[in-house]
């Protein structure tokens, strides 16, 4: 598809951009680091380079009861201003222009990281809070609306070209704007008019700190996916008002962090709200900004050819491919290390208190430490396994000047990532093996399928050094009938080695056996086009179409600890298992195992016995390390083991991509 609309220059109030891909705010933690700014600086400068039409930073608190803890990136002492500076002119020097987010948390605010109580509209405590904020009197709201105005004053000194209102995601704003966060009776709150206020006055405060040659962009709530909050009519209404008050531009968020729906993970699917932001253009004159699974620059010149939105925010796709723009735009879709929206090194981490990454990209938060370096002796190597720690250790090996050869025992290359990406709404991880696939075929590395190297063959066809990738093994536990004919490892089910009965009791609870859940019951699933069609013409309803999607079987998750799912990070496992459980699938826990027999597995819950009937039963109880070969290697040749042969658990590709890219740095 030829890309050109989303590369047209774009007026946003008196700043002209390049082209209409804006890189949206995410908060990184970097700044928590001893030197963390530089790492911010470098960063968006990394960014910049890659032809992006403006950057948007992480929120920077306007004040400290609405900031995330003193190490936050903060805007509202003058001291904050020189710091910033160091960001402003890293990523003015690589090109590009860079706005800064104008934040304040609300009730989601921490305290024991600020030190100071939250505040909020309403005392009301949010579910994803330990603590109940304070209610804002009147002339707590004048002074933050001036704290608003203020930081977009230091914004200017810092050099900054431009700022964005964090008015959506249930922050602050979005909280004033809400009838479920705002329960006054005062000028703030009550009717749709009165809560729209503090959010205006905000816009208008800030405008008028700023003058009219610097743009303001305003990040407003398209869908609050929270029950009997702000109406769709009421969102149009406070966009034309934000137009009417002098914004430059609308940006269009979706969804609250507390909301119960998924907006931003693998199982959205691409595009899923743009619909939303279309609605907003069509209301206002000012550019819209469209959000939320936007991944491919094709798919944003669709969005904007047809004139669904003006411009397309994309944020963790710049953590997967800091050069993604620029690609783009030379045609090389394929170079693209396409973002699959796991969450697993960026939300998961900052949720965690740690600093944001990128699964499919470790490099982010390490862009000073991990600039490549051509190798000093170019060696022959060999990297046996194809999973995602041999693929990056071999990119990075061959991009270093080595001469590399992959051993794969399959007959594809990706190892466990072809688990995965069978699995209904995780297909993004076919994103994955593509990015590899190219990387490889252009760098020249060889690649062996149906091959098992052997010690004495690597040493024999005089490889100098050997990275051993080789998975792990299946974990075979000592329960009594565990060699019956109807049980299978998880591993022969997904290589379609084993056929699965009607009624299935797996053996673990943790990510493999949510995923292998989640395939099970899915297995015989409808075309986007057949459900559309199927719908239309009612010949089902909503509640047909949803058992025809089910396979018709009947799952058991046994366990003998008390969680399910874990290993599965905090921002997406609630939405898996709950997913699970619409599709009805049971989670036993708390449970010993005492024998499998042909009727099931016999368990003992409470000093009672049960037998959960089940016609297969699938083994997914954990695994071992496959680090043969290195203990083979080891005082023959110079040999490495990472990934699953270096330490079995979850299937965990952000650690076995991560080590993959640290071995291909160190040899």
């Amino acid at each position: 598809m030829e890309v050109s609309k989303v590369w047209e220059p774009i007026q946003i109030g008196p700043m002209m951009l390049p082209n209409r891909v804006l890189m949206g705010s995410m908060h990184v933690g970097f700044e928590k680091l001893e030197d963390g700014v530089e790492r911010l600086a470098a960063f968006y400068a990394e960014r910049a380079s890659g032809e992006v039409g403006l950057i948007v930073t992480g929120g920077a608190a306007v004040c400290r009861e609405g900031g995330m803890g003193d190490a936050y990136c903060n805007v509202y002492l003058d001291e904050h201003v020189e710091p910033l500076r160091l960001i402003t002119a890293a990523v003015h020097e690589a090109g590009g222009k860079i706005a800064l987010q104008l934040f304040h948390a609300g009730r989601y605010a921490h305290q024991e990281a600020t030190g100071v109580e939250s505040v909020a509209p309403s005392a009301l405590q949010a579910p994803i809070n330990r603590h109940k904020p304070r209610e804002m009197n009147p002339a707590e709201i004048e002074r933050t609306i001036q704290d608003f105005a203020d930081g977009a004053s230091r914004a200017i000194r810092a050099g900054f070209d431009a700022v964005e209102i964090m008015g959506s995601e249930g922050y602050l704003i979005n909280q004033f704007l809400s009838p479920v966060t705002n329960k006054r009776e005062d000028d703030w709150g009550g009717d749709f008019a009165r809560r729209a206020r503090f959010g205006i006055e905000v816009a208008k405060r800030v405008i008028t700190a700023v003058g009219p040659d610097f743009p303001v962009i305003f990040r407003m709530s398209g869908l609050d996916l929270m029950p009997d909050s702000t109406t769709m009519e009421e969102t149009l209404q406070f966009a034309r008002m934000l137009e009417q008050a002098g914004v430059s531009a609308l940006n269009v968020g979706i969804g609250w962090h507390e909301s119960k729906v998924p907006t931003i993970a693998m199982m959205v699917p691409r595009g899923a709200y743009v619909w939303v932001a279309q609605q907003i253009k069509e209301a206002v004159r000012i550019p819209v900004i469209a959000s939320n699974r936007i991944n491919d620059l094709r798919q944003a010149e669709a969005i904007i050819a047809e004139g669904r939105s003006d411009m397309v925010s994309m944020a963790r796709p710049f953590l997967a491919d800091s050069q993604i723009v620029r690609k783009s735009r030379a045609g090389q879709f394929d170079e693209v290390n396409t973002c699959i929206a796991c969450n697993q090194a960026c939300l998961d981490h900052i949720f965690d208190g740690k600093v944001a990454s990128c699964m499919v990209n470790p490099v982010v938060g390490r862009e000073k430490e991990w600039a490549l370096e051509p190798a000093m002796v170019s060696k022959r190597v060999a990297v046996v396994g194809a999973g995602p720690a041999g693929l990056e250790a071999a990119r990075v090996l061959a991009e270093r000047g080595h001469q590399v050869v992959i051993f794969e025992k399959q007959n594809q290359i990706g190892g466990q990532l072809n688990y995965a990406r069978q699995v209904p709404g995780k297909e993004e991880f076919n994103e994955t093996l593509r990015y590899y696939k190219t990387q490889l075929n252009q760098m020249g590395v060889q690649v062996r399928l149906e091959m098992a190297a052997t010690a004495d063959s690597l040493i024999e066809e005089g490889f100098e050094e050997v990275v051993v990738a080789t998975g792990v093994n299946p974990r075979r536990p000592d329960i009594p009938g565990v060699d019956l004919p109807h049980v299978v490892s998880y591993d022969r089910v997904f290589e379609k080695k084993a056929k699965v009965g009607r009624r299935v009791a797996i053996v673990g609870a943790g990510g493999i056996a949510c995923d292998l859940s989640h395939l099970l019951v899915q297995d015989q699933p409808i075309s986007p086009q057949s459900a559309q069609y199927l719908l239309e013409y009612r010949i089902l309803d909503a509640k047909a179409m949803h058992q025809l999607s089910h396979s018709g079987r009947k799952v058991f998750m046994l366990r003998r600890g008390k969680h399910v799912g874990t290993g599965l990070g905090k921002t997406t496992r609630w939405a898996v298992l709950a997913n699970l459980k619409r599709h009805g699938v049971e989670m036993v826990t708390q449970i010993d195992y005492k024998e499998i027999t042909a009727e099931g597995v016999i368990i003992r819950n409470q000093e009672q016995e049960q037998l959960v009937q089940a016609d297969t039963v699938i083994i997914a109880a954990g695994a071992t390390p496959n680090d043969s070969l290195f203990h083979a290697l080891q005082g023959r040749l110079p040999v490495h083991v990472i990934g699953g042969a270096k330490e079995a658990g979850e299937l965990d590709a952000k650690r076995a991509i991560y080590e993959g890219a640290l071995v291909g740095r160190a040899i």
